[in-house]
């Protein structure tokens, strides 16, 4: 994977996997010290200690549809490369919180990539999860500039009427283009 959307997308679906309910994707870029976080948290059946081990290995794999499991150990891997790390908090029954860090300036950094298609494709793949997805930017000044996004209110407009609507799909993808952007705009300033 090349982007750290992408990686973000492969837990979610993870989480969902795991029979979560409730997935929040939080994304920091902190330009003042130099630190990009992604965070995934969620409350799905969770991993014993056993089975937290064995993702970090990319020959390990609970899925059938292929032998390898390369998401988890690949974006630890890419963290680490470029002077991050990597934490993965699980408890069987609880739900799990992945999170990996970057220096920002690192060269070796991968590119966020396009979130507001990530999370959008979550939000319409995966309409019975409840989303949530924070996006801050802190610039070298410390300015804070946030989008926040809880699905809640959307779901709950729009009743039984399909987030695939076509209308809707645009509305929805505008909001979080939109968002989005506006941060992206503050990591070039």
């Amino acid at each position: 994977m090349r982007e750290i959307s992408l990686h973000l997308l492969d837990i979610a679906e993870n989480s969902v996997a795991a029979q979560s309910h409730n997935i929040c994707i939080e994304i920091n870029e902190n330009l003042k010290s130099d630190l990009l976080t992604v965070r995934v948290t969620d409350d799905g059946r969770g991993m014993n200690e056993e089975t937290a081990k064995q993702v970090l290995d990319p020959f390990y794999t609970t899925r059938t549809t292929r032998k390898v499991g390369l998401g988890i150990p690949l974006l630890k891997l890419a963290a680490e490369m470029a002077e991050g790390g990597f934490s993965l908090v699980t408890e069987s029954g609880k739900g799990t919180k992945i999170e990996a860090s970057f220096r920002h300036s690192h060269i070796d950094r991968m590119p966020l990539g396009d979130i507001a298609v990530t999370f959008l494709t979550l939000l319409v793949s995966y309409p019975l999860i409840h989303w949530v997805f924070d996006y801050q930017v802190i610039d070298h000044n410390g300015e804070s500039y946030e989008y926040n996004f809880d699905d809640t209110e959307l779901k709950a407009e729009l009743g039984d009427m399909p987030m695939t609507e076509p209308d809707i799909l645009k509305f929805v993808r505008g909001m979080f283009e939109e968002g989005t952007e506006a941060l992206a705009l503050q990591t070039v300033n």
